[in-house]
């Protein structure tokens, strides 16, 4: 996978562009983590593992990996796999490598955007998504879904869950708040099945949701390239 990082440091490269952070406002960082515990994020990416079934020598890319809590959860599911992460904030990133440092994870940790990743095509067996998509700008979004499905191998899978989905009454405080900004504009939610099948995936199904009152509606998506 060309932009390797031996030792899991990070690799900072490519232009300067807005993106929206985890939290909206880069002070608000220090409490993602402990507001994805509260929002029980971690059986929601234990549920997105368990589909994916990352084997040993599979290369695992996670989009928009923010503070590394999907990233760290896969090495550890499997430590025989090779674990990369890309994401825009420093900040995030930075945390996530110290993360992976107390925990003696070797995961490599790369600076970019979703619809320009630093990787060479077809060099990824799994690309894992998790709450990464309604960041991404909507006029961004088709092009993010290419260039997965241009690093993925043939038969490689991509393996999402976002907010929203077909129920869209469901959707809850998370997907207004993203609604609301100008960078997220437009529908992902029960859109994402047409974006990624636009993108030129494959076997594209929504594999399962789960409901939160006052929160919203998570769905799972898998397509193959």
């Amino acid at each position: 996978m060309s932009g390797e990082v031996a030792g899991g440091r990070t690799a900072i490269s490519g232009e300067e562009r807005p993106f929206l952070p985890g939290m909206r406002r880069n002070w608000l960082l220090p409490l993602y983590d402990p507001l994805t515990r509260l929002l029980g994020i971690r059986r929601v990416h234990v549920r997105l593992l368990g589909q994916a079934g990352v084997r040993p020598g599979h290369r695992v890319l996670e989009i928009g990996c923010g503070t590394g809590n999907l990233l760290l959860a896969a090495k550890r599911s499997q430590p025989a796999a090779t674990v990369v992460g890309v994401d825009p904030d420093l900040t995030a990133l930075a945390r996530a490598q110290r993360k992976a440092h107390r925990r003696g994870l070797a995961v490599q940790l790369d600076r970019g955007y979703a619809d320009e990743l630093p990787y060479a095509d077809d060099s990824v067996d799994v690309v894992l998504s998790s709450f990464m998509l309604h960041h991404v700008p909507a006029d961004r979004r088709e092009p993010a879904m290419r260039e997965v499905r241009r690093v993925l191998r043939p038969g490689g899978a991509l393996h999402l869950v976002d907010i929203g989905g077909a129920d869209a009454h469901a959707d809850g405080w998370i997907a207004r708040r993203a609604h609301r900004h100008e960078l997220t504009e437009g529908e992902v939610g029960g859109g994402i099945p047409d974006l990624l099948r636009r993108a030129g995936f494959l076997d594209v199904s929504e594999t399962g949701s789960d409901a939160r009152r006052h929160v919203g509606r998570f769905t799972f998506y898998r397509a193959r390239a």
